[in-house]
């Protein structure tokens, strides 16, 4: 099958949890509305996939408690979906993949991407599809490990230096059909397994995604010193285009 084929056959969507509090950031607002560059995470994050012309819908999964979203101007365009979201970043997942069964394919590809990571590059989502777009699972973007790896005991003695060669740090978007995420995050959550990605609840269902190689800008906003970084590399992607 040609990728013009399997480009018109599957159509993709994607999933941004957002109903998280981001504890670690010491704000006063949930970490998605804490502004860079005069925007808030959010936005940045929502617009860059926007932005990628082969999604149909994007589903922005919101706590039942969130106020601030009704602020945000870009959460009503057309092709945006608001869900509320669950506990745990899984069982929001679940909850906007549940929104999705009745709009897309069993096939169609789901994008799942986290909303606190707003410097993810259009070029890093067409090399996700182009390695993916014929593969029966799907996969996410990653990283290799550059540094050395140590395994410690429980009191913090190093017990062991670990091969690095294997080893990726996990990124976002990750990137699955839609039916077979749908029913290993079920799974997941019947069984009361623990699943800190899409990938490892793939994983605990017995699949095998594929990794596929993204850029180091793709940072998570998790602490303080986390947000000036993701302002300078959204500083620098801006005046790499700019001078395109």
């Amino acid at each position: 099958m040609s990728t013009t084929d399997t480009l018109q056959k599957n159509r993709f969507w994607a999933v941004i949890p957002a109903a998280g509090v981001g504890s670690r950031m010491n704000a006063d607002m949930p970490k998605q509305y804490l502004e860079i560059h005069g925007r808030s995470l959010l936005e940045h994050t929502v617009e860059r996939l926007l932005d990628f012309p082969l999604l149909e819908k994007l589903v922005v999964v919101l706590s039942a408690e969130d106020e601030y979203y009704k602020d945000i101007e870009l959460l009503r365009n057309e092709r945006v979906m608001l869900v509320e979201g669950g506990k745990e970043r899984y069982d929001s997942v679940l909850n906007g993949l549940e929104h999705l069964v009745a709009l897309a394919h069993e096939d169609d590809w789901v994008m799942v991407h986290d909303v606190a990571r707003p410097c993810i590059r259009r070029s890093d989502l067409d090399w996700l599809v182009n390695q993916l777009q014929e593969h029966e699972v799907g996969g996410l973007l990653g990283m290799p490990v550059r540094d050395t790896m140590k395994r410690t005991s429980a009191k913090g003695e190093v017990t062991e230096t670990v091969d690095r060669d294997t080893l990726w740090h996990a990124l976002t978007p990750q990137m699955f059909r839609l039916k077979l995420l749908h029913d290993a995050l079920t799974k997941a959550l019947i069984d009361e397994m623990p699943v800190t990605d899409e990938a490892s609840a793939m994983e605990y269902a017995g699949h095998k995604p594929v990794m596929v190689e993204g850029h180091g800008d793709n940072i998570k906003v998790t602490r303080a010193t986390d947000l000036a970084l993701a302002s300078l590399y959204i500083q620098q992607q801006l005046k790499i285009i700019e001078t395109a």
